[in-house]
């Protein structure tokens, strides 16, 4: 997957208002907010301006981003804390808090980090292979960085990568007849589709090797286990997928993946077919 990882806000040092090349954090750095943001949030959006004067700091916010980041893929996300990442950076506690004022302030711009800059669409393309592409991009990221399944998402995506991601898949649907509303439930759909279904594979994974298992095996097992105790009187359906061997196949997350974004991709080819104006001929 070519996805370029450079984000926006990673060279806010050289633009400014993360308290690097001299200048103050974005908690202090530049006019109070006007978005509504916390200002190292707007310090993403390049929203935030370095002073020309102010006191020299030790850190810079990429750096205490990307510290949260090695944290979260190493230990998980459960082990990061504002002084767990301090301690990653041999700075205190109190210090990080110059830059980022809460915890879940610094997750907003580690999974920003994370997921990166997506490509430029291929104009070549046309919606389908592009929504494909998305959701397969982003269930690959999903499997790069599993500490962020463990994210709550409490609100809309608010960091200029998430966003960019966003525009990437309405880029897809822009000639297409579906509404506005209709195309931004199209996204949320897939990436809930996606989150969703990687979750699970990381979840019974994780399960697994902790059983000293593998997921394959697992799933195996329980074809078996289903033998043992499902009456096919009482669960005709079920009973014959057992007698079929059905249970005993090896299903590879990929297929489930592709099987289940197929379906999702039929139902929203039939609404933007449905939704195209009829020809001259048809009229």
């Amino acid at each position: 997957m070519a996805v370029n990882p450079e984000s926006e806000w990673r060279h806010m040092g050289k633009r400014g208002g993360t308290g690097s090349q001299g200048g103050q954090p974005p908690e202090t750095a530049g006019p109070k907010s006007t978005t509504g943001l916390p200002p190292s949030i707007e310090a993403a959006w390049g929203l935030r301006e370095r002073p020309t004067k102010g006191p020299r700091r030790g850190l810079t916010l990429p750096q205490i981003v990307e510290a949260g980041v090695r944290v979260a893929v190493s230990e998980g996300l459960g082990a990061v804390s504002m002084g767990r990442v301090a301690a990653e950076l041999g700075a205190s506690t109190m210090s990080l808090y110059r830059y980022v004022s809460a915890k879940d302030e610094l997750i907003d711009l580690m999974m920003d980090l994370a997921i990166g800059v997506p490509p430029e669409p291929d104009p070549g393309q046309g919606w389908r292979a592009g929504l494909t592409w998305f959701a397969q991009a982003y269930r690959d990221l999903l499997l790069q960085h599993s500490w962020m399944l463990r994210v709550r998402i409490s609100a809309p995506p608010m960091t200029p990568n998430q966003i960019a991601w966003l525009e990437y898949a309405l880029t897809y649907l822009r000639d297409t007849a579906l509404t506005g509303s209709e195309k931004l439930s199209t996204v949320l759909m897939l990436s809930g589709y996606v989150r969703n279904v990687t979750g699970l594979e990381a979840d019974i994974t994780a399960a697994a090797l902790a059983a000293g298992s593998t997921a394959e095996a697992a799933m195996l097992s329980y074809g078996q286990l289903y033998a043992k105790v499902v009456d096919p009187a009482r669960f005709p359906e079920t009973g014959k997928l057992i007698a079929d061997g059905v249970m005993d196949q090896e299903d590879l997350p990929d297929n489930e993946f592709n099987f289940g974004l197929g379906r999702i991709l039929d139902g929203l080819g039939a609404l933007i077919d449905a939704r195209r104006e009829p020809s001259s001929e048809e009229t």
